[in-house]
């Protein structure tokens, strides 16, 4: 559909869809007769029409007759006008002039988003290729735009790419988009009910990961089995709810008659350790029907460095001795927060992921927003924990050292190369260390921004000074 508009003077356009014609009428054809001119009365006795209807036989009127002169070319000469041309359409393209597949073995994803716009049908091999390229790099803004192609193709109802698209959700930390599809299929599998409740567990939503539990089990949508209470057990640990976490466990032994296992034993004692319940997470597991494990008491020993009960770290390690001679006191597990891998972060930001190593050449910018940050983070309350940097140096180098982790630097950078108040998202290969964890919050609150950091064992969306892990990780 075309539309004509008047632009100021004498221009006239017509826009659609795939033209834009721009054409200029002679100042003549616009104007229009008087209108207090009298009209033209055929039975009237004049003979010839009023003057200004009359028509003259004389090619030029006096006063635009031109002057003659002796030279040839005194009429200038207008190229003939043609024919005005039809809106111009794009021929569309067909399967059979690009190989969609073949971009996506070669990694040419925004080659093949673009022709999928374009009108090229994707079949279902290419739509899970792509889902899976997005869940692999945690990508958001392409999975969103997947997803979009995927909502107008005739694979929109497709139940195992509808799951592709909760587990991309899940994976990316967009629980809300991610829900919104689970609840709109028609038909589902209990593993993507496990994969929703482990994914609000990591993004420190433990109670809506209960809430979507309840739901399924009090319409009777799926049977839960051995793997459901491990995951609901996840998210009662993720928020601390200790009453909660004991009340699943003895519904999974009454209710649905399932024998809890090791890891099940675990979960509780997980639930126990995030809330700083030491003492009872002993005495639950010694009183367990089945013999501990290794790697139960290496979860309490763990725990015991994480709230600084030494005693107890020394007198679980001597109980793990006697299961494992081969381990030996003098040799013990190197703490949780000493980084013994190479360690570095990605930023994602609009349509890019940058990966963010020390030796990258916008290190320096990133220092100065750091020292700029500094001094705003201690007024606002922030003291370093120095008990987090393991190299003997003096107080005032560790606190250097701290300042200058790598999640921090990646921060920075994020802060001076995005728009204000545009989110930021962090991914880490190591675990955040406590320090970080506590500086992060307080730079959310001061930079008005939300930082999302993926660490090795969860999602922290830091918010107003704020985690929504609620300081259990």
């Amino acid at each position: 559909m075309a539309s004509l508009s008047s632009l100021p003077g004498t221009a006239n356009s017509i826009f659609s869809s795939n033209t834009h014609l721009k054409f200029r009428l002679p100042p003549s054809t616009l104007l229009s007769p008087p209108l207090c001119a009298a009209p033209y009365d055929r039975n009237t006795t004049t003979t010839s029409p009023p003057h200004q209807y009359r028509r003259n036989n004389n090619r030029y009127s006096p006063q635009s007759r031109p002057r003659r002169n002796n030279k040839q070319d005194y009429r200038r000469t207008t190229p003939p006008i043609e024919k005005e041309a039809g809106p111009v359409t794009l021929s569309p393209i067909s399967a059979a002039d690009v190989n969609l597949m073949t971009l996506c073995n070669e990694g040419k994803i925004d080659q093949v988003i673009e022709y999928i716009s374009l009108g090229v049908a994707a079949d279902f091999r290419v739509f899970e290729t792509l889902l899976s390229y997005c869940t692999k790099l945690e990508s958001s803004d392409v999975g969103e735009k997947v997803h979009e192609l995927l909502l107008r193709s005739p694979w929109s109802n497709n139940i195992e790419l509808n799951g592709k698209l909760v587990e991309m959700y899940v994976k990316n930390g967009s629980m809300r988009s991610a829900r919104k599809v689970f609840d709109k299929m028609v038909e589902r599998k209990l593993e993507l009910l496990h994969l929703m409740i482990s994914g609000y567990a990591e993004t420190g939503d433990g109670e809506g990961g209960l809430r979507l539990f309840e739901q399924v089990r009090k319409h009777r949508l799926l049977e839960p089995n051995v793997d459901t209470f491990l995951v609901v057990l996840s998210a009662c640990a993720s928020m601390g709810a200790v009453k909660q976490g004991f009340m699943y466990f003895e519904l999974m032994k009454k209710e649905y008659g399932i024998v809890p296992g090791v890891e099940h034993y675990l979960g509780v004692i997980d639930v126990l350790g995030k809330s700083g319940h030491l003492n009872e997470a002993l005495e639950f597991l010694e009183d367990m029907p089945i013999e501990p494990t290794k790697q139960v008491w290496e979860t309490v020993i763990n725990f015991a460095r994480i709230h600084g009960d030494i005693e107890l770290e020394d007198h679980t390690e001597e109980l793990l001795v006697r299961l494992d001679s081969s381990r030996n006191m003098t040799d013990k597990t190197p703490a949780p927060f000493q980084k013994r891998h190479s360690e570095f972060n990605m930023l994602e930001g609009k349509d890019r992921a940058n990966e963010f190593k020390s030796t990258i050449p916008h290190r320096a910018d990133a220092y100065e927003k750091l020292k700029g940050l500094s001094g705003q983070m201690r007024d606002a309350g922030y003291v370093p924990d120095t008990r987090y940097v393991l190299h003997d140096i003096d107080e005032a180098a560790k606190e250097q050292a701290l300042m200058y982790h790598s999640e921090r630097l990646a921060i920075a950078y994020g802060l001076i190369s995005t728009p204000a108040r545009t989110t930021l998202r962090i991914i880490k290969n190591l675990r955040i260390c406590g320090d970080c964890h506590n500086a992060i919050k307080i730079m959310s609150k001061i930079v008005g921004r939300e930082l999302i950091v993926r660490d090795n064992k969860r999602f922290h969306h830091f918010r107003d000074g704020k985690c929504s892990c609620n300081d259990y990780w």
